[in-house]
């Protein structure tokens, strides 16, 4: 078993991991444990009562977090003429065609999330063996195989986050910083929570939300009660 640094050992002090925190004693209690001197990420980790083998019970989307990831997200939009300058006036890093294409095909991946129109999606096909491994494929079903490109731009930017379930039934995702403090983190995971209640597929059966763990990037994790916070969600 790896063995934990001292600042790591003192942030897990007051957590006890058998225990099931409500929420927003759970936030403050992973916020507090935050040692690193960078402004840590804060992830959350929800096992889902799926089984992602059958595809009626694949649960994917994205969800505009209300107070965004704390990330800055370097968007790629594949698009020609207009939409290539609507793409740039809107706020993406790169936007283009052949060029971009061509680039990519040379190693170029200076970049962290893509969208394309759908009159591209032909040719940028072609290197999906590239995109697709890096989870970084344009994807009609997550809105970003579009022609309405300034407001997914938009979305993006302000912290639109895209998850997929992994084949252990467990979704990931960032859900902002340290530096954001309670409100803020509350108001992430909430939408977060709500977004992967609506999409409970018919097909899953039993207990839906099993499990939620949230945690800075360097610092433990911390469990939180499910049946709380979706009886919180029921109330609001």
């Amino acid at each position: 078993m790896a063995k934990h640094g001292k600042q790591y050992r003192k942030g897990s002090a007051n957590i006890d991991r058998t225990t099931l925190y409500e929420l927003e004693e759970g936030i403050s209690l992973a916020l507090k444990a935050s040692y690193a001197k960078f402004d840590e990420a804060v992830d959350i980790a929800v096992r889902l009562g799926v089984d992602p083998r059958h595809a009626d019970q694949m649960v994917r989307s994205s969800v505009m977090l209300p107070h965004g990831t704390g990330k800055e997200v370097r968007v790629l939009v594949f698009a020609k003429g207009e939409k290539e300058t609507e793409a740039l006036n809107a706020g993406a890093d790169y936007a283009g065609s052949d060029e971009i294409l061509a680039k990519i095909k040379d190693g170029w991946l200076d970049f962290d999330k893509t969208i394309a129109t759908p009159d591209m999606m032909g040719e940028v096909g072609k290197i999906g063996r590239v995109l697709g491994p890096r989870n970084l494929m344009p994807n009609a079903k997550l809105g970003t195989v579009t022609f309405d490109i300034e407001r997914v731009v938009k979305e993006i930017k302000k912290g639109k986050v895209d998850f997929r379930v992994e084949k252990n039934g467990i979704v990931h995702a960032c859900i902002g910083k340290v530096s954001f403090g309670s409100e803020k983190m509350m108001g992430n995971i909430t939408a977060f929570i709500d977004k992967l209640l609506q999409l409970k597929p018919s097909s899953s059966k039993g207990i839906y939300l099993k499990s939620i763990s949230i945690s800075s990037t360097m610092g433990p994790g911390v469990k939180i009660d499910p049946n709380q916070v979706q009886a919180l969600l029921k109330g609001n």
